[in-house]
C-alpha cells in the first residue's frame, strides 16, 4: 500500500470511528458497535474507500495479539487455579448448553456438521468487553457479583483459547500438509517447549529486568512489548501463532509485580489495533448476504439474549448463589462474544466453514452487543447509565 493511501485510510479510519462513537456514546451503546458500523459505512457493502483489506487485517491481527497478551497478564497463575475450583462446572455445564442449542440452530438451517460445531462454539462466549467495561469499579474489584463475573469470563476465555488454538492446527494440517501426523507432533513438541522457554526467560532474565529498572517506566513499558513480540514471533517459527506466542508470553508474567502496570500502559495501544479489528469486521461484512444469514442471525442473538440469562441464573443459584446476584450476572454475561467473531473470522481463514457462516456469527454477535447493552443498561449501574441513580463509575 503507498504511504499516502495507508494515511488517508488511517483517518478514514479513526476519524468515522470517532463520529459514530460519539453518536453511540449518546445512544448508550458500546463503540464496538461504532467500529463494526464505520466499517460497514466505509467497505465493500459501503463506499469501498478502502484501498488494501489485507493490509488492514494484518495489522489489526497485532491488536488481537496484544488482546490475548493482557488477557494471559491476568491470569495469574495461582489465581487461575482458584478460578478452575470455584467455576469449572458452571462454565463446563452452561458452555454444553450453549453449545448444544447453537449447534441445533445452525444444524436446521441447513449449515454442514462442521459450520454447526464452529457456530455453537461460538455460542459458548460471553463478552469480556461488555461484561468488565459496563461494570462500576467498586464491583468490578470489591464485590462478589464482580469476582464471579470475572471467573466466568476468564474461563470462557481460556476455552477460547484452545479453539483457537485447534483451529490453527487444522489450518496447518490442512495446507497441503504431505506429512501430517509429523506436523501434529511437531505442534504437540513445540506447546510445552514454549511454555518452558518462557517460564525460563521470565524468572533468569525478564524478572530481574523488571525489578533492577521498575523506576524506569518506559523501559518497562518497551521490554513488555519486546516480550510479547519476540515470543509471539517464536511460537510461529516453531509451527504455532502469534496469537498463542502472545498469550503465554502474557501468563509468564502475570505474577509478577510489574504486571499490573504493564496491563495498564498497553491498554491505549491495544485499543489502537483493536479498532482496527473490528472495522476490518464490518468492512469485510457483504451486505448482498444478508438475506441468506439475517433470519438464522436473529434466531442465534434472540436465543443468546433469552436463554443465557436464564441458564446462568439457575446454575448459579444451583450452586448456592442469591437469586438477585444471580439474575444480574446472567445480564451482565448474556451476549455473545468478540471471542465469537475472532473464532469465526480464524474458522474462514483455514477454510473450514463458509462466508456467511462467519457473518451468521458476526450478525448474531453485533445484535447481542447492541440489545445486552441496552438491558444493562437500563436495569443496572454502569458508568454509563442514563439515570443518576444507576451511574457509578
Amino acid at each position: 500500500m503507498h504511504p499516502e493511501h495507508i494515511i488517508s485510510t488511517i483517518f478514514l479510519i479513526f476519524t468515522g470511528a470517532a463520529v459514530l462513537a460519539t453518536v453511540a456514546l449518546y445512544a448508550r451503546q458500546t463503540l464496538l458497535v461504532a467500529y463494526i458500523a464505520i466499517g460497514l459505512i466505509l467497505g465493500q457493502s459501503g463506499f469501498n474507500l478502502i484501498a488494501d483489506a489485507g493490509f488492514l487485517q494484518q495489522i489489526s491481527d497485532i491488536g488481537i495479539m496484544f488482546l490475548l497478551f493482557l488477557l494471559g497478564l491476568n491470569l495469574n497463575p495461582n489465581k487461575l487455579i482458584h478460578l478452575l475450583k470455584s467455576s469449572t462446572i458452571l462454565v463446563v455445564a452452561s458452555s454444553l448448553l450453549f453449545a448444544g442449542f447453537g449447534y441445533l440452530i445452525a444444524i436446521s438451517f441447513g449449515f454442514s456438521s462442521t459450520e454447526s460445531l464452529v457456530i455453537a462454539a461460538s455460542s459458548i462466549f460471553s463478552s469480556t468487553i461488555i461484561g468488565l467495561k459496563l461494570l462500576p469499579t467498586t464491583v468490578l474489584h470489591h464485590r462478589h457479583t464482580g469476582e464471579i463475573i470475572i471467573s466466568i469470563l476468564l474461563l470462557q476465555d481460556l476455552i477460547a483459547i484452545g479453539l483457537l488454538m485447534f483451529l490453527h492446527t487444522q489450518g496447518q494440517v490442512n495446507a497441503n500438509d504431505p506429512s501430517a501426523q509429523q506436523h501434529l507432533l511437531t505442534l504437540l513438541i513445540s506447546f510445552p517447549t514454549i511454555i518452558l522457554v518462557a517460564y525460563l526467560s521470565e524468572k533468569y532474565i525478564l524478572q530481574r529486568l523488571f525489578l533492577r529498572f521498575d523506576s524506569i517506566l518506559e523501559y518497562v513499558f518497551l521490554l513488555a512489548i519486546a516480550w510479547c513480540l519476540g515470543l509471539a514471533e517464536l511460537a510461529t517459527l516453531m509451527g504455532l501463532s502469534h496469537e498463542i506466542g502472545a498469550f503465554i508470553a502474557g501468563v509468564a508474567i502475570a505474577s509478577g509485580p510489574i504486571s499490573k502496570f504493564i496491563a495498564e500502559s498497553l491498554k491505549p495501544l491495544r485499543d489502537f489495533f483493536l479498532i482496527i479489528f473490528f472495522f476490518t469486521i464490518g468492512a469485510s461484512f457483504d451486505i448482498s448476504q444478508l438475506g441468506d444469514i439475517l433470519i438464522p442471525g436473529i434466531i442465534l442473538a434472540v436465543f443468546a439474549l433469552a436463554l443465557k440469562p436464564i441458564i446462568f441464573k439457575k446454575l448459579l443459584q444451583l450452586s448456592g448463589e442469591d437469586t438477585a446476584v444471580a439474575t444480574e450476572v446472567g445480564f451482565r454475561v448474556g451476549q455473545l462474544s468478540e471471542f465469537s467473531i475472532l473464532l469465526g473470522a480464524l474458522a474462514l481463514q483455514v477454510g473450514v466453514i463458509s462466508q456467511s457462516a462467519s457473518q451468521l456469527i458476526q450478525l448474531a454477535t453485533l445484535l447481542t452487543f447492541i440489545v445486552s447493552s441496552y438491558l444493562i443498561v437500563f436495569r443496572y449501574p454502569t458508568p454509563i447509565a442514563t439515570s443518576d441513580h444507576l451511574r457509578r463509575d
